[in-house]
């Protein structure tokens, strides 16, 4: 594991850690180098750390002297692909340990997951359970699940036999597939509109950076993931977060992981941060940036290391 710095400016810092395995993951740095505090920002399936620009924004504004970091998972965005048989969620739980010990290889860090985010977040801890309350402080899980996805909401799909037939194509033509999948966004997209974003009216230029993100990831990183999410079961992790403090964030209208999720898990941590976003879906980090960062403000001060915070929210 390593890390080479490659753009570095007042506002951004680029960096590429290479991994264990040899994987490089696109890392991007906001605020100080000696941060008290280090958050850690990571994102969903088929997604990019763009899906946290503006809950970074307003986090950057709010709170100066912390660190945020943001990159992305292997297979999605500007980091490297890898072999498809390392695409599942105990092996994005190794890639985050990398990327805190190259970043942030001393001092308080928070964790905060959205969706798939939120499990790598918890296959970390599962991980690491003796950085919990030592090195982690805090963490956060938005719009996620410990278990359970194919039991509740459009995470029943998964047991849909036409899901495994969609990988196997996968992988015997990914080139032929790819292009069916961008045929089928556009056939579908009134469906995925109402998954990721709830019953809000969302911004054009929401819906743009979304589709975006969605279009540009390679079929055999959107797929080879989908079987991880049928066994994915870290429940026993949570109970280890007792040991700091705990966000947990979902929209009141998110059906790829239905709120139930996000009650079972904050029901399991003592003395959690529940919040229900009303009406908000999946995709709440796009949809309501202002209360995310809230929320996640809280939690920064509640895990300690930030001081001076500035009011100045984004609209």
């Amino acid at each position: 594991m390593s890390i080479t710095s490659t753009i570095a400016t007042s506002a951004e810092r680029r960096a590429t850690v290479s991994t264990a395995d040899g994987v490089e993951l696109a890392v991007r740095e906001y605020g100080p180098r000696d941060a008290d505090l280090t958050v850690v920002l990571l994102h969903g399936h088929c997604l990019r750390t763009a899906s946290w620009t503006y809950v970074r924004h307003a986090l950057v504004r709010q709170y100066p002297g912390a660190r945020i970091v943001c990159y992305d998972h292997r297979g999605h965005g500007d980091s490297a692909a890898a072999s498809r048989r390392t695409y599942h969620l105990e092996q994005l739980g190794k890639d985050l340990r990398d990327v805190i010990d190259a970043v942030a290889p001393t001092g308080p860090v928070v964790l905060v997951g959205h969706s798939m985010g939120g499990m790598t977040v918890l296959s970390y801890v599962s991980q690491n359970p003796h950085e919990i309350g030592t090195r982690i402080t805090g963490v956060a899980l938005i719009a996620t699940a410990a278990s359970g996805i194919a039991d509740a909401g459009f995470g029943r799909l998964l047991r849909n036999p036409a899901v495994s037939a969609f990988q196997a194509a996968v992988r015997r033509a990914p080139g032929l597939m790819h292009h069916a999948k961008l045929m089928a966004c556009k056939v579908f997209a009134p469906i995925i509109h109402t998954a990721e974003f709830g019953n809000r009216r969302v911004s054009s230029r929401v819906l743009a950076l979304a589709n975006a993100m969605h279009n540009e990831t390679p079929i055999v990183t959107m797929a080879s993931f989908l079987s991880a999410f049928m066994v994915f079961d870290q429940t026993d992790a949570l109970a280890v977060l007792s040991k700091i403090p705990t966000l947990v964030l979902c929209g009141s209208a998110d059906l790829m992981t239905p709120p139930s999720h996000s009650v079972a898990m904050a029901a399991a941590v003592e003395y959690s941060d529940f919040v229900l976003v009303d009406g908000a879906g999946h995709s709440v980090i796009l949809e309501q940036p202002r209360k995310v960062a809230e929320a996640v403000g809280r939690l920064m001060t509640r895990a300690g290391g930030v001081a001076g915070a500035r009011l100045a929210l984004i609209a």
